[in-house]
C-alpha cells in the first residue's frame, strides 16, 4: 500500500491531465455546433438553445483548457450539461447507453469534481495567486 500512498504527491498533476483532456473533449463539441468540425449531422442554423451550448462548450472549454475562472466556469459547464441530459438525452430512453447521455453525465460530473477539487497544476489560476 505504500507505493499507492506515495502516488498522492501526483495528485495536482493527474488532476491537470483529467481538466485538460476533457476539456480538450468539451471543446469539440463547441467547435462541432458552431463551426461544422469535426463533421455533423447538423444543418442549417442552430437553434438559439444549441448555439448558446456551443457558446459555453467552446469559451468555457477553453477557460477550464487553461485553467482560468476554473471553478466558476465549471459550475456553470456542470450545470450545462444537467440540463442538457435531462432536456436532450433522457427523454429518448431511461438508459443513457441508449439515450446517448453518457458523454453529458460524465462531463456534467468531471466538472463538478472540478468546482470542488480546483484546477490541479498547469493552470492560469495557479499563476494568479
Amino acid at each position: 500500500m505504500a507505493f499507492f500512498e506515495k502516488l498522492s504527491r501526483y495528485q495536482p498533476y493527474g488532476l491537470a491531465a483529467l481538466r485538460i483532456i476533457a476539456a480538450l473533449l468539451f471543446i469539440e463539441h463547441g467547435t462541432q455546433k458552431l463551426f461544422g468540425f469535426p463533421a455533423s449531422q447538423m444543418e442549417g442554423s442552430l437553434p438559439t438553445m444549441l448555439l448558446i451550448a456551443g457558446l459555453l462548450e467552446l469559451v468555457g472549454g477553453l477557460l477550464i483548457l487553461v485553467g482560468l475562472f476554473t471553478r466558476p466556469v465549471a459550475f456553470l459547464l456542470s450545470g450545462l450539461m444537467a440540463v442538457a441530459y435531462f432536456t436532450a438525452h433522457a427523454p429518448k430512453s431511461f438508459f443513457p447507453v441508449l439515450n446517448g447521455g453518457d458523454a453529458a453525465i460524465l462531463f456534467c460530473f468531471i466538472f463538478l469534481y472540478l468546482v470542488v477539487a480546483g484546477p490541479g497544476a498547469f493552470s492560469a489560476d495557479g499563476q494568479r495567486r
